[in-house]
């Protein structure tokens, strides 16, 4: 990575930053065809004459994606534009079968929304511009060992929804601030998983600098397709560099489109920026306006769920659980379902706190899954809790079975019958395995007697070991003290 910290600033810069989001939305079929969305398909598999281009088909709406489009608008505190229309958005890519994307530029379906962040000097409102829908293009496969590009045509048609933010972000850490709101608003409403990876969350950073107490902007520049949060935060970071040492050097930042590389730390040149103009939008002929009724907005409003703010309010109220828990189980919809249908059955918000933020945050880190991947059912959960509660089985057991449960969502009592888990108690074989422990550890023992408390941990440990964890700990220790008199 260029050392762009070397140079000395001789003025004081204000970042000006603004995105276009782009998010493909879990639509089961593509949003002008009956094609899948799938992902991860053998290449052109899920394709047919209207996304790939073909002479003669016809575009049709699938209203899935207005409804969804609807609901991001009113999560937003969008403005949704009654009667919408299609544009032809005109330019010659390979991976662009019909040598134009339809899109909306004129009257798209969102508009004058916001987004409520929380930044390191308070909260903030990022306002959105307009929130827009449109088709994917496909994807170019770079083969460097033939020495050719390969196009899939998969994702070409897969319906997107670009939000298109006002330049009202100064930093990095407000992007990602945004960005992970918008991630979560839209997860709640079920209109897109929004995995960075898969590509179905990705973003263009329009950036500029200008010197402090200015009003007018300065020459923004446009990086393509960022799809993770340390990719972002980087290519800000290094834009924000290169653009005040050209001008401390007396140079001038030129618009234009750039390509960020994570791997080099470093940024280059794709192609000049270009304006609407350039792409020769017009009305697209082939589909209908757009009308949304008073009675589907209605509809769509109705089924908005209860967002992350007013259900953390709610679970303040409701549960006896720390409000870091309640920070913690509310970021995911589906997460806090869980927890709420888990406590009703149990009647244990905390012990069900406990595992979500424990064992279940734990897996989903060591597997890089998130809470939406969580499989197992509140019913299992709710029974595993019940058997520790009971002291059917010991918390290392209940761990063990924990990790099955969360892998293939087992029956934790059927499990635990089945592999004979289940606690011992009979005093007659513990005082045998004790008296074996007792033998095979002298020094331990001489040490108990002697004074160190510490001692009969050690001794625990290692008749729970010899028992696989399937003894009381309790039972254990308490026969350890007598017999070591």
């Amino acid at each position: 990575m260029r050392n762009w910290n070397r140079y000395i600033m001789n003025k004081d810069y204000e970042t000006v930053i603004g995105l276009e989001v782009h998010v493909e939305l879990a639509t089961k079929t593509k949003i002008f065809c009956g094609c899948s969305t799938a992902f991860g398909a053998e290449p052109n598999s899920h394709t047919c004459p209207v996304c790939t281009g073909m002479p003669g088909s016809l575009p049709v709406l699938n209203r899935q994606v207005l409804e969804y489009a609807v609901a991001v608008g009113l999560a937003t505190d969008c403005e949704i534009t009654r009667v919408a229309k299609f544009d032809r958005k005109n330019y010659f890519y390979p991976d662009n079968p019909q040598n134009y994307q339809i899109s909306q530029l004129y009257l798209p379906i969102c508009r004058r929304g916001k987004v409520e962040i929380e930044t390191k000097d308070g909260n903030k409102f990022v306002g959105i511009h307009e929130i827009h829908m449109e088709e994917d293009a496909g994807k170019l496969i770079h083969d460097e060992r033939e020495d050719c590009s390969l196009v899939d045509y998969n994702r070409s048609g897969v319906p997107l929804i670009e939000i298109v933010s006002e330049p009202d972000m100064r930093s990095a850490e407000e992007v990602i601030a945004y960005l992970e709101t918008l991630r979560m608003l839209i997860r709640y409403l079920g209109a897109s998983d929004c995995k960075l990876q898969e590509g179905s969350m990705r973003a263009d950073v329009n950036l500029s600098v200008r010197e402090k107490g200015a009003k007018e902007f300065g020459t923004r520049t446009e990086m393509k397709n960022l799809n993770s949060f340390r990719a972002i935060t980087h290519a800000i970071e290094h834009e924000r560099e290169r653009q005040i040492t050209l001008l401390e050097a007396g140079g001038e930042v030129v618009q234009e489109t750039r390509r960020w590389d994570e791997g080099k730390g470093d940024s280059y040149v794709m192609r000049g920026k270009e304006d609407a103009r350039d792409y020769r939008y017009f009305p697209d002929p082939d589909l209908m306006p757009v009308y949304v009724s008073e009675e589907m907005l209605k509809e769509i409003r109705d089924k908005q769920p209860e967002f992350r703010a007013k259900k953390m309010e709610r679970y303040k109220r409701t549960f006896d659980i720390p409000e870091y828990d309640i920070g913690i189980i509310t970021q995911s919809r589906h997460m806090s379902e869980l927890f709420e249908e888990v406590s009703a059955l149990c009647g244990q918000p905390k012990k069900v706190s406990n595992w979500l933020m424990g064992e279940t945050l734990r897996l989903l880190k060591e597997k890089n899954e998130e809470p939406e991947d969580i499989r197992f059912s509140p019913r299992h959960l709710a029974r595993l809790i019940a058997l520790v509660d009971a002291g059917a089985i010991t918390g290392p057991v209940a761990k063990e079975v924990f990790e099955k449960m969360f892998e293939e969502d087992i029956d934790p009592e059927a499990y635990v019958e089945k592999h004979g888990l289940k606690t011992v108690n009979d005093e007659e074989v513990l005082r045998q395995v004790v008296e074996k422990v007792l033998a095979e550890n002298p020094q331990s023992a001489a040490d108990y007697k002697g004074g160190k408390q510490k001692a009969i941990g050690f001794l625990v440990g290692q008749t729970m070991k010899a028992m696989k964890g399937k003894a009381d700990p309790g039972l254990v220790n308490r026969m350890l003290k007598e017999m070591l008199g």
